[in-house]
C-alpha cells in the first residue's frame, strides 16, 4: 500500500481499493482517503467525491456542491470503452463525409469534450475548425495541445477549462500572454509534459493498452505532479513511468489532401497526426484539398489517416492560415503579429476575435476578409 501525505495538512493518503463507504479525496494530490481512516473531519482541502485513482476504483456518493474529482488525469484511460465505441460507432464501409466547418463542429464536438490537436508551432493547424468552435461557443473544453495559436485562440475565447500541453508560446517571438491570463486570472487548469510523453499516450490509446512504459519525465518535477505511476521493470531492473493511454472525445487535424470518404495524405513532417486520429472517438479532418479516390490509390504509402478512423471531412484551402502548410504556403509573419499585437491586452484580444472569428460566417468569409491576393502571395 502506497503512502503518501497531504503537504498542506499533514492527513495521511492512501492509494487503495475501497470496496463501499464514503470517501474522501484532497483536490491537491487527487488521491482517494477512506472515511474509515478519519479520526476526525477531514480540513478544507478534503472533498467528497467518486473517482477512478491510479490503482483502483473509488465508489461513494458526492456531497451536495461538492467538487468530483476524475483523479490525476484529465481523460481517465479506458480502453474497452474505446474499443466498444469504435465496434458500435465505427464502420468499415467507406461513405462520403464531406460537410462544411459549421456541420461538423455542430454534430462532433460537444461542451466538456476532450479535444485533440497535434503538430508544433502553426504547422498544419486547424485553424478554420478553431474558430467555428468559438463562434459555436463550444465550452468548458479541455485540450490536448503542443502547438500554439489553435490552444490559444480557445483560450482567449474562454473556452477552455484545462490543458494537457508540452508548449503554448510563439518560438522566436515569445511565450503566450493570453496562457498566462488564462492560468493566473481565470483558474485553466494546467497539466505538463514532454513531447514523447504525449505521444506516447496516444500511441498507447491506438494500441489499445492502458499504458506504455517509458524512460521520459523521468527525475523531473513535471513527473511529480503529472500523477503518472512508475514501476521497476521486472526484466532489466530499471526504473520506468508508465505512461496512461489518452483516448480525446475529439481530433481536429490539417492535412494536405482527402477524398470524400476521408483517407488523408500528408507532405512532410506528420507530428502524431496517425496516431492522434486511432485514438480519438471521433475525427474531423480539414483538407487544403479534395481529390478523388484515385489520386490516394497512387500514392498508398503516403496516407496517413485511413477513412474509417474519419467522421467528417472539411475543404479548407488555406486552414491554417495564418499558419503554414509544408509545401503549399508560408506562414503569413504580419498576421502573426497582428494577433501578438492584439493580445497583448483584454481590449485588444476581445477586438481581434471580434473582426477574424465573430465578424466572418464561416472560413470562406475569413479568406475574402484577409484577401486572395494576400493569401496567394504566401504560395512558393
Amino acid at each position: 500500500m502506497a503512502q503518501h501525505t497531504c503537504p498542506d495538512c499533514r492527513w495521511l493518503e492512501t492509494r487503495v481499493e475501497f470496496d463501499d463507504g464514503m470517501n474522501f479525496a484532497c483536490r491537491r494530490g487527487h488521491l482517494p482517503q477512506g472515511a474509515p481512516l478519519l479520526g476526525r473531519s477531514p480540513c478544507k482541502d478534503f472533498v467528497l467525491s467518486e473517482e477512478v485513482c491510479p490503482v483502483g476504483r473509488v465508489r461513494g456518493k458526492a456531497a451536495p456542491g461538492a467538487v468530483r474529482l476524475t483523479g490525476p488525469f484529465l481523460q481517465a484511460p479506458d480502453p474497452d470503452a474505446f474499443r466498444a465505441h469504435n465496434r458500435d460507432r465505427k464502420t468499415l464501409t467507406p461513405s462520403p463525409k464531406i460537410m462544411d466547418e459549421h456541420a461538423a463542429v455542430k454534430r462532433f464536438m460537444k461542451d466538456g469534450d476532450y479535444v485533440g490537436f497535434e503538430l508544433y508551432g502553426t504547422v498544419r493547424c486547424p485553424l478554420s475548425i478553431v474558430r467555428e468552435m468559438i463562434r459555436q461557443r463550444k465550452r468548458r473544453l479541455r485540450v490536448l495541445g503542443q502547438g500554439l495559436m489553435d490552444v490559444d485562440f480557445l483560450l482567449a475565447a474562454g473556452l477552455v477549462s484545462a490543458l494537457d500541453l508540452t508548449y503554448v508560446g510563439y518560438e522566436a517571438y515569445g511565450l503566450s500572454p493570453v496562457l498566462r491570463r488564462a492560468v493566473e486570472r481565470d483558474g485553466v487548469s494546467v497539466r505538463e509534459w514532454s513531447n514523447g510523453a504525449l505521444a506516447w499516450r496516444l500511441k498507447a490509446a491506438a494500441m489499445g493498452v492502458p499504458f506504455l512504459p517509458a524512460r521520459s519525465m523521468l527525475g523531473s518535477d513535471t513527473l511529480k505532479s503529472s500523477g503518472i505511476q512508475t514501476m521497476r521493470d521486472p526484466y532489466s531492473g530499471i526504473q520506468v513511468a508508465l505512461l496512461p493511454a489518452l483516448n480525446p472525445d475529439c481530433a481536429v487535424i490539417h492535412v494536405h489532401r482527402a477524398d470524400v470518404n476521408g483517407n488523408c495524405q500528408i507532405d512532410g513532417i506528420t507530428g502524431f497526426a496517425a496516431e492522434l486520429a486511432r485514438a480519438a472517438k471521433r475525427v474531423i479532418v480539414t483538407a487544403e484539398e479534395i481529390v478523388d479516390p484515385e489520386v490516394i490509390r497512387k500514392t498508398p504509402e503516403r496516407t496517413v489517416i485511413p477513412f474509417y478512423e474519419v467522421d467528417a471531412v472539411v475543404h479548407a484551402p488555406f486552414g491554417a492560415h495564418p499558419g503554414e502548410t509544408c509545401g503549399l504556403y508560408k506562414r503569413d509573419e504580419e498576421a502573426i503579429r497582428d494577433w501578438l499585437g492584439a493580445i497583448a491586452d483584454e481590449a485588444g484580444t476581445k477586438a481581434y476575435l471580434a473582426k477574424w472569428v465573430s465578424g466572418v460566417p464561416d472560413h470562406a468569409g475569413y479568406r475574402r476578409r484577409v484577401g486572395r491576393d494576400r493569401l496567394e502571395g504566401l504560395r512558393p
